[in-house]
C-alpha cells in the first residue's frame, strides 16, 4: 500500500505550519513587538470593520492568535480556527495569560464546519496565498457570514517582487552572505525554507496572490462591495523597527494589501 498517495498538499501545509509554531512568535511580521505596531493594526481593523460591540468574528488560520487578540481588543466576540494544533496550544496559552474569552477550534479554513449565517465578520491574515482551492474557500466564507456581514483579508503577492523589492532582497542576501547581517530565519530551523518553497510552487496562487485576482474570485463567490486597500504604510513603518534596514525596505515595497468584501444583505 502506498501511504504517500494519501498524503496531500494540504497535509504538507498543515505539517509545515505545525512545525513553524515553535518559533512563529519570535519573528517580526507575525507577532506584534510594540504598542505602535498594535495601534497601527487596530487602526486598519477599525477602518474596515468598525468597533466590534459584541459582534461575532471568525479569525481563520488564526495561528497563535495575534489577529484574534486585536479583534478582541476592539470589542469583537472572537472564534479562532486553525488546523495546526501546536499553533492552537500557543493561542490558548496567550488567551489564558491575558484572561480573554477567545474561543479556539481545530478546523480547516477551507471547510470550517461553522453554521450558515453565523458570523458577523470573517478575517484572515496571510492565509489566501496558501489556499489549495480559493474559490471553494471563498464560497465557504460567504456561507458562514450573516447577510450584511463583512470579510477582511490581509495578504500579498510574495512571488513577484517589484524592482525595488528585488533590489533590496538582493542587497539583503549579499549582506548576509558576507556576514554583515544575520541570516534570515523567517522559515524556522532546518530545511523548512525548502519546504516552504515546495509548497508555494504547488498552491493555487503559485504565481502570486495578486489583489485583482483575489477580488475576481471573491466576486464569483457572491461577495459585493469589494474594496482593495494598499495603504499599509503605518504598519510597515512600525514593523521596520524590528527588521534590518534592507529587510524592512523590501517588505514595504512588496504587493501587500487588505481586501474587504460584503455578503449582500
Amino acid at each position: 500500500m502506498n501511504l504517500a498517495s494519501n498524503y496531500s498538499l494540504k497535509d504538507e501545509i498543515k505539517a509545515y505550519w505545525s512545525e513553524r509554531a515553535a518559533t512563529f512568535d519570535e519573528q517580526p511580521g507575525h507577532e506584534i513587538f510594540s504598542e505602535g505596531e498594535r495601534a497601527a493594526w487596530q487602526a486598519l481593523f477599525l477602518k474596515h470593520l468598525g468597533r466590534g460591540e459584541g459582534r461575532r468574528a471568525v479569525d481563520l488560520a488564526c495561528g497563535t492568535a495575534v489577529i484574534s487578540h486585536l479583534l478582541d481588543d476592539i470589542g469583537f466576540r472572537v472564534t479562532g480556527i486553525d488546523w495546526a494544533e501546536p499553533m492552537l496550544e500557543r493561542a490558548r496559552r496567550k488567551a489564558a495569560a491575558r484572561k480573554r474569552p477567545i474561543e479556539f477550534l481545530l478546523g480547516d479554513a477551507e471547510v470550517t464546519m461553522e453554521p450558515d449565517n453565523s458570523a458577523d465578520v470573517v478575517t484572515n491574515r496571510h492565509l489566501v496565498w496558501t489556499l489549495v482551492d480559493p474559490a471553494a474557500a471563498f464560497r465557504e466564507w460567504h456561507r458562514i457570514l450573516k447577510p450584511g456581514g463583512k470579510l477582511l483579508i490581509i495578504d500579498g503577492d510574495f512571488v513577484n517582487p517589484g524592482p525595488l523589492s528585488r533590489l533590496f532582497s538582493r542587497l539583503s542576501g549579499l549582506t548576509q552572505k558576507i556576514g554583515l547581517m544575520a541570516p534570515d530565519k523567517r522559515h524556522g530551523p532546518g530545511a523548512l525554507g525548502e519546504t516552504h518553497r515546495s509548497i508555494l510552487s504547488r498552491v493555487y496562487f503559485s504565481n502570486g496572490a495578486r489583489a485583482d485576482e483575489v477580488a475576481r474570485l471573491l466576486t464569483e463567490a457572491g461577495f459585493t462591495d469589494i474594496r482593495v486597500d494598499f495603504d499599509l504604510k503605518a504598519i510597515h513603518r512600525q514593523q521596520r523597527k524590528n527588521f534590518s534596514l534592507l529587510k524592512g525596505l523590501e517588505r514595504a515595497t512588496q504587493h501587500r494589501y487588505a481586501i474587504s468584501a460584503i455578503k449582500k444583505a
